[in-house]
């Protein structure tokens, strides 16, 4: 009965893996593909890389792309942190369960609400929109998820450490940058990775709040995907993925060590 149930369990697993995971294989397999023809295989090559080498439109785009995202999980590594020091260190303060609510909902809400929502305080405060503006959208949403990360590695935080530091004579800036930070890195860093892969990957909020001079690596592959398939479309989009996946994982990774070695330190 158990190994029907295990075979059950194996085959259903493979199935989802299947379907989740096969056409990005594929997606990845064909952007090496020597044939124009994106559908039909013509052997192993990697000129659709290099023609992507001199696509001026793509390669601006990712330059564009790549700023934003630096530039935005910076900031949200930064807003993300301080409201998680807010959430952790203040207890209760008035407005803290509307703080809550509104570092939370940007991470339910559908991202067709976030991006109108956002367009919408843009034309309100007469922003025009652009790089800026995308920018900003993407800090917004990516904050939340810093927060998240770096509140469940506060927690968990031995406050014994800062309450010696300050016992000796620190004061809490001080305590803050030699004893806190450098103990909550992993979770800081993890939570900057996180939003630089999800701000690279957004398709969605950027196409809301973009204008002139602003159109990213998504968008621009949207755009032509529409008009037809293109091989440089599949190596950029390749490359795309693998900078997510390299992020994504970094980012897990930091998040355990940061749990484990809050737990050490528990022990």
């Amino acid at each position: 009965m158990s190994r029907r149930f295990s075979l059950f369990n194996a085959t259903s697993l493979a199935l989802g893996f299947a379907f989740l995971y096969l056409p990005i294989l594929l997606l990845v397999l064909y952007s090496f593909n020597e044939s124009r023809l994106v559908t039909v295989w013509g052997g192993f090559s990697v000129r659709w890389y290099r023609a992507l080498l001199r696509n001026e439109a793509l390669m601006d785009a990712a330059w564009i792309t790549l700023r934003i995202g630096l530039l935005s999980a910076m900031l949200a590594t930064l807003l993300g942190t301080l409201a998680a020091l807010a959430l952790t260190r203040y207890g209760r303060f008035p407005g803290k369960a509307l703080f809550t609510g509104l570092i939370y909902a940007p991470l339910v809400m559908p991202e067709v609400i976030t991006g109108l929502a956002l367009l919408l305080f843009f034309v309100a405060v007469d922003l025009d929109r652009g790089f800026l503006t995308v920018t900003l959208a993407h800090t917004t949403v990516t904050m939340c998820f810093v927060t998240v990360v770096v509140q469940a590695r506060l927690v968990a935080f031995d406050r014994s450490l800062e309450e010696a530091a300050m016992d000796l004579g620190a004061p809490p800036l001080r305590t803050f940058f030699s004893i806190t930070l450098p103990l909550i890195s992993p979770s800081v860093v993890a939570g900057f990775l996180l939003a630089f892969t999800l701000s690279l990957d957004d398709l969605v909020i950027a196409n809301f709040n973009t204008g002139p001079g602003a159109t990213t690596l998504p968008i621009r592959i949207y755009s032509q995907v529409r008009l037809g398939l293109s091989p440089e479309v599949n190596a950029a989009s390749t490359i795309l993925i693998g900078i997510v996946a390299v992020g994504v994982t970094a980012a897990t990774l930091l998040s355990k060590r940061s749990v484990l070695r809050s737990r050490r330190n528990a022990h």
